[in-house]
């Protein structure tokens, strides 16, 4: 018992915990990513529509007035109206721009992005809609 050698401190850290948990997250992801519809904007119908030649910069307004710049290769955020404007800015002004914006929104809202949409140079701004029987 004498020559007993003193225990030594393990400096490991023990990471099969941290690993399990990971791994618990990385399946409750999957699992509930594909619930989410990210983008899905509820515009207004009418019964006649122009149908548009070329895809337009679509500028999103949702129901809680959030604003998204939707170009053929990414999704841009703006925090408000005026940084809409220096998105706008920064791509082309010849474009088409289209507002989809709720069917609940306030129509005063939806003139205002329209109004600044005008103000950065834009000449091409429509609304979308939804083709159906109107309402």
């Amino acid at each position: 018992m004498l020559n007993r050698r003193p225990r030594r401190q393990v400096n490991q850290m023990n990471v099969v915990p941290y690993i399990d948990v990971m791994l618990v997250l990385l399946v409750i992801f999957m699992v509930t990513a594909p619930m989410f519809t990210p983008g899905v904007i509820d515009v207004p119908s009418v019964s006649r529509a122009r149908t548009v030649d070329n895809r337009p910069v679509e500028v999103i307004i949702d129901d809680t007035s959030r604003i998204t710049v939707k170009t053929a290769d990414k999704d841009i955020p703006a925090a408000s109206p005026e940084e809409l404007v220096n998105i706008v800015k920064s791509l082309d002004a010849s474009l088409t721009y289209a507002i989809s914006a709720n069917k609940d929104l306030k129509y005063s809202e939806v003139i205002h992005i329209a109004d600044m949409l005008h103000k950065a140079g834009i000449q091409h701004v429509a609304l979308t809609v939804k083709q159906g029987t109107g309402g």
